[in-house]
């Protein structure tokens, strides 16, 4: 590729994120969504974040290992038992990434 050619690239990707990210900005307030698609928006960061964090404990290498001898598997779960108890975010993560770390280096 040229220079040119590159810089051409980084232009029309430029122009494509601000477009696709600025078009709800833009003409949001003049669309109506129904009532059960805003219901059901609700719930989309929760399954987002569900995507990425599922299969970083679920998967090693490639391959599903569900187990004790899964340690991310494992702090993900104490974590979420720590955050039902405790209710606190922060604390949750500094928790979560304690059992980890103690789970990898110290078992």
């Amino acid at each position: 590729m040229n220079d040119w050619e590159v810089w051409l690239v980084i232009v029309l990707l430029t122009l494509a994120t601000f477009i696709a990210r600025s078009g709800f900005w833009l003409v949001g307030h003049h669309i109506n969504l129904p009532k059960r698609v805003q219901e059901a928006l609700r719930y989309a960061p929760g399954c987002a974040l569900a995507a990425i964090i599922v299969p970083d404990l679920l998967l090693t290498n490639g391959q599903v290992e569900i187990g004790l001898s899964n340690p991310r598997l494992l702090a993900g779960l104490l974590a979420t038992a720590f955050f039902l108890v405790r209710k606190n975010m922060l604390q949750t993560i500094f928790f979560g990434m304690a059992v980890f770390t103690y789970i990898r280096l110290g078992l």
